[in-house]
């Protein structure tokens, strides 16, 4: 029996800090993807960033699903800034002062990192990691064991 549209194939869903869901090669994994992020976000009350992950996540699996074929994995994970006075508070809470990081993971089979490129006014796709790059605190690409994965950061509000 194959997997079918918007099921999730793997789960290490919500406990703690992090949150981990594999995705059949389908289109419904978008807005399945989109759905579960904003749910998790919802839980962990980190609403006031729901909406801009939900969008990124929506760019970078809709790029995994255009560019590669096999599971698409999504993963969470929620970094508070460290207590008042600890070792690299200040580094770790970053320049803008955020109570902590949300990291953002897209892993795909494809091993050849994305591509950035400037999209003309009348193109319709394009636009999806230039979109990451202007949202996220941070954003990169690093190789996997099988394939690659993409990962961006949000700060979060105090």
């Amino acid at each position: 029996m194959g997997s079918s549209a918007g099921e999730v194939i793997g789960v290490s869903d919500g406990e703690g800090d992090c949150a981990e869901w594999v995705f059949p090669a389908a289109p419904d994994a978008v807005r399945t993807a989109r759905s579960l992020v904003r749910r998790t976000l919802d839980e962990w009350r980190l609403d006031s960033v729901g909406d801009i992950a939900a969008l990124l996540v929506s760019e970078l699996v809709t790029n995994a699903l255009r560019h590669a074929t096999g599971p698409i994995g999504v993963r969470l994970v929620r970094s508070p800034a460290p207590a008042a006075g600890a070792a690299g508070a200040v580094a770790a809470a970053g320049v803008d002062g955020a109570a902590g990081v949300l990291l953002v993971e897209v892993s795909d089979p494809l091993p050849d990192p994305p591509r950035e490129r400037v999209a003309r006014p009348d193109d319709e796709d394009g636009r999806g990691l230039q979109l990451v790059a202007s949202a996220a605190r941070r954003w990169g690409t690093r190789p996997g064991e099988a394939g690659k994965t993409v990962w961006f950061e949000l700060a979060l509000p105090r």
